[in-house]
């Protein structure tokens, strides 16, 4: 008889154990990611190069919702036979936050806000940058296992505010606003950074993601 309550009891606790586990989910949980990106465009001796490295970490505050936030450069370049002609160094911080909804087992729809922040210099003419932006996004996450996942989204919305100040001159503001497309830098943008026609946003992206 004890070994028939005591078996009962394992039971009933590894049920229980495991209909917590359901509930918790990831909660608690962190995640790690990151957005990278390099783009090279080559005309005899003129070079223009984009690179960008923004490191992503967050944590689910609850089964179904996580924030985070990125921290990274964007370098954008332009060379010539006579050296460098534009040098732009900016820091991009990146806060966010996501809500996920299961679609069938390991599959989930998620939902993102960001509000990304980048602010630097092109060094050769003093030119100081500095952009805000809000951007909404969707797309749907696999969860290979408990520390690994693979993701793909979409861009639904995108605002931006960028404000180009050179050390002579009048300064410029370009706004932008797109709904679901290739937001593509503003020819001025491009003018007064040097770069090689850079896109700082593309609709549809895909990424791993490690959980611990």
């Amino acid at each position: 008889m004890k070994k028939l309550f005591l078996t009962s009891a394992i039971i009933l606790l590894s049920l229980n154990v495991k209909a917590q586990e359901k509930k918790e989910g990831l909660q608690g949980a962190w995640f790690a990611t990151s957005q990278f990106g390099y783009q090279q465009t080559k005309t005899g001796d003129n070079k223009g190069t984009n690179l960008s490295v923004i490191p992503i970490v967050g944590n689910f505050i609850t089964p179904s919702v996580a924030v985070g936030a990125g921290v990274g450069i964007m370098n954008i370049k332009s060379e010539n036979a006579t050296g460098t002609t534009a040098n732009t160094n900016l820091l991009v911080v990146e806060p966010l936050v996501r809500k996920y909804w299961n679609i069938a087992g390991s599959f989930y729809f998620f939902g993102q806000l960001a509000t990304p922040i980048i602010t630097g210099k092109e060094k050769e003419a003093d030119t100081k940058v500095s952009q805000y932006g809000v951007a909404m996004s969707g797309g749907v996450d696999f969860f290979v296992n408990k520390h690994f996942s693979v993701e793909f989204s979409y861009d639904l919305a995108n605002f931006t505010s960028t404000t180009i100040n050179p050390a002579t001159g009048d300064k410029t503001t370009v706004t932008n606003f797109s709904l679901a497309h290739v937001a593509s830098a503003d020819p001025v943008y491009i003018n007064a950074l040097g770069g090689s026609m850079p896109n700082l946003t593309t609709p549809l992206s895909f990424g791993f993601k490690f959980i611990f």
